[in-house]
């Protein structure tokens, strides 16, 4: 069965605009432990995007997932180096990343398809933890708030 997730996005990056646009290609996320959605999530998957503090505005279907684990400081920077421009990230903003990402431990890389605007709506995060940045469920409507 396919899953339902939502991405909570930190609205400063502006990655939401530029998943909307298709600038960005791929979600990433990148952990020290893994962490939510590592191993949990799969092609045909749906993924919900809002970004922190606002409601929910897109969602896109996964094509694909890559995860990367054992992770070194040149590993980090092959994954931006190749991946960097398809997930939002310009040439010249590569090295910032590098600097956030290079003593993570764990990358994931979700492939994006078929993303649409929804009509926005908001969620109750009630079980998830406030800080969750990502959320699974069997069925988006549980979490629609009334």
């Amino acid at each position: 069965m396919n899953k339902i997730h939502v991405a909570i996005m930190r609205k400063s990056w502006g990655l939401t605009d530029k998943i909307l646009t298709g600038e960005k290609k791929i979600e990433s996320r990148w952990y020290l432990n893994r962490s939510r959605p590592w191993n949990d999530i799969n092609g045909n998957d749906t993924v919900y995007f809002k970004d922190s503090g606002f409601p929910v505005k897109l969602r896109a279907k996964v094509d694909y997932v890559l995860q990367f684990d054992n992770l070194t400081p040149k590993k980090v920077s092959e994954i931006l180096n190749r991946y960097g421009s398809d997930d939002g990230i310009s040439k010249d903003k590569i090295g910032e990343y590098y600097e956030k990402f290079k003593d993570k431990k764990y990358c994931m890389l979700i492939f994006l398809k078929d993303v649409e605007s929804v009509k926005p709506f908001n969620i109750d995060k009630t079980g998830f933890g406030s800080m969750s940045a990502w959320m699974t469920v069997d069925d988006i409507a549980k979490i629609i708030k009334k």
